[in-house]
């Protein structure tokens, strides 16, 4: 499966597109032939589509018949196959042809990767803004992935006391919708790069949470962050850059805070030991082969050790009980 992997990732990736999934969920059992018309394939290329489904268990086969997995009909169930779409597509249309560049990366220490995504700058974000379906994929990605892993977020980041949160990097805003969901006092601002501010707010109006987040369009390593926030949060940033730059990053959360403040950093995580998780193995790829010239699932004592340099105290750890390898790390300004 290590070796040949990139062929059982394409036979996802082709199911998924060309909606088999979808039409055994509606419509199946199917006959091979019955698949065939309804998806409007010729007969050999229907016969390696199911050949390689069933053989990676995705599809069961009896005889000519075939019928959806059990495990992606209870992810249907739960209404979590479509957060596997996005990631598939994430995967499909910008990581698979950049990763290719993974060894050059890991020598030049760089993300060489990157030159696979049209557009011009540095890193992966304002590309992303010059070519509109790359960037309509990667936002679908962020928001699954994100919704995979932030209702624990949200039961186990306490903001009961908490009346404002600065959202760094927030995306399409889903953190902050969430988090202002579930705590009624609570005032967000999220900060994104200009050309993302659209996207996000147009996330908070069909939220109808105008009155309670905002957005404000900002660089975050050259503009100086408002202040005066009880919390700080760090959403799926702090993989992304080099443990310098995630240092500077946290002093300017620590500025940003009132004192007795806290910041929460919430991502994947990697064990101090060295060794895992496999998904933060794999999804290390990503970060050292496009989205910046650093990054990578770091390990909890890294992301600590950038907390304390930045002068944050009563660190503590949450570990969180779901399949992504996420976890909460919160620290506090000194009063």
């Amino acid at each position: 499966m290590i070796l040949f992997g990139h062929a059982a990732f394409q036979y996802l990736n082709a199911a998924c597109e060309l909606g088999l999934f979808d039409l055994l969920a509606e419509k199946g059992p199917l006959t091979g032939e019955e698949i065939r018309t309804a998806l409007d394939l010729e007969e050999r290329a229907c016969d390696i589509l199911l050949l390689g489904c069933a053989a990676l268990r995705l599809i069961h086969r009896d005889g000519p018949v075939c019928r959806l997995s059990a495990e992606i009909g209870e992810l249907m169930d739960r209404g979590e196959w479509t957060h596997i779409v996005n990631t598939v597509a994430f995967e499909q249309h910008i990581v698979y042809e950049g990763q290719a560049d993974f060894t050059e990366s890991l020598r030049r220490n760089t993300n060489v990767g990157l030159r696979r995504i049209p557009g011009e700058g540095k890193d992966l974000y304002p590309r992303l803004a010059q070519t509109p379906r790359l960037e309509e994929v990667f936002y679908r990605y962020m928001r699954s992935w994100s919704q995979l892993a932030n209702r624990h977020l949200v039961r186990h980041l306490d903001l009961s006391r908490s009346r404002t949160l600065l959202d760094c990097g927030g995306g399409d805003a889903v953190n902050a919708i969430a988090l202002a969901t579930a705590n009624p006092q609570l005032r967000v601002t999220v900060l994104e790069i200009p050309s993302s501010v659209p996207v996000a707010e147009e996330s908070i109006r069909q939220a109808g949470l105008e009155d309670r987040i905002t957005v404000r369009g900002l660089d975050l390593f050259a503009d100086p962050f408002p202040t005066g926030f009880d919390c700080v949060l760090f959403a799926h940033q702090l993989v992304i850059w080099t443990p310098e730059e995630n240092t500077a990053l946290l002093r300017k959360a620590h500025d940003a805070l009132a004192p007795g403040g806290r910041v929460a950093v919430f991502n994947s995580m990697s064990d101090d030991s060295g060794d895992g998780p496999l998904i933060a193995a794999l999804d290390s790829v990503y970060f050292a082969a496009l989205p910046a010239e650093g990054g990578m699932i770091y390990p909890w004592s890294q992301h600590e050790a950038s907390l304390r340099t930045a002068g944050f105290t009563g660190l503590r750890r949450i570990e969180l009980p779901t399949w992504t390898p996420h976890g909460i790390l919160i620290g506090t300004k000194a009063i």
